[in-house]
């Protein structure tokens, strides 16, 4: 073999791994705006279909699969009271640390930053955490098999006197 053939083996799978690993972002990215969309078929699909396992701590528990955990969220994200939102979520995550263990398995890491306006409790909520994922490859696409919540700061507040709040996600589900 070639030396250059072995350099473009090599560019080859180097390249394969930057992609796999900008598609582990963009999944993690798309299941945060899906949160904030309000759009639980997308949330869902994040996930692998059988054996995912997701503990978001003691605030929302433990789930051992994507349906349960997909049930609380639609429960929660799509509340209404006089048809207004009771809940409006903004989910940031930022400095991925993506690790691929082979090719179909990565695990990787985020720091996330959390704000919800609470209209049930007339609250502003923030928070921030660390995600712990495991990643795997299923039919052809990367998916969460298994994610953990670290909390690390959190305050909540009182919505100040005669505050407005926006009407927010005018439908759940993406843009069309």
């Amino acid at each position: 073999m070639a030396d250059h053939d072995l350099d473009l083996t090599e560019l080859a799978r180097r390249v394969a791994r930057l992609e796999a690993i900008q598609a582990i972002e963009r999944l993690k990215y798309r299941y945060w705006r899906a949160c904030d969309a309000k759009d639980p078929d997308t949330f869902r699909d994040c996930f692998v279909k059988d054996g995912a396992v997701i503990d978001y701590g003691p605030g929302l528990g433990a789930f051992s699969d994507r349906d349960v955990l997909t049930e609380l969220y639609t429960r929660l994200a799509l509340h209404q009271e006089d048809g207004r939102w009771t809940y409006h979520d903004i989910h940031h995550g930022k400095h991925p640390d993506i690790e691929l263990v082979d090719d179909e398995t990565a695990i990787g890491s985020w720091t996330f930053w959390f704000m919800r306006v609470n209209l049930v409790d007339n609250v502003i909520e923030q928070a921030s955490m660390e995600y712990r994922d495991r990643y795997i490859l299923e039919d052809g696409g990367w998916k969460i098999q298994a994610s953990r919540v670290l909390p690390r700061t959190a305050i909540t507040y009182p919505l100040p006197a005669g505050i407005r709040v926006a009407p927010g996600v005018a439908k759940a589900g993406p843009v069309e």
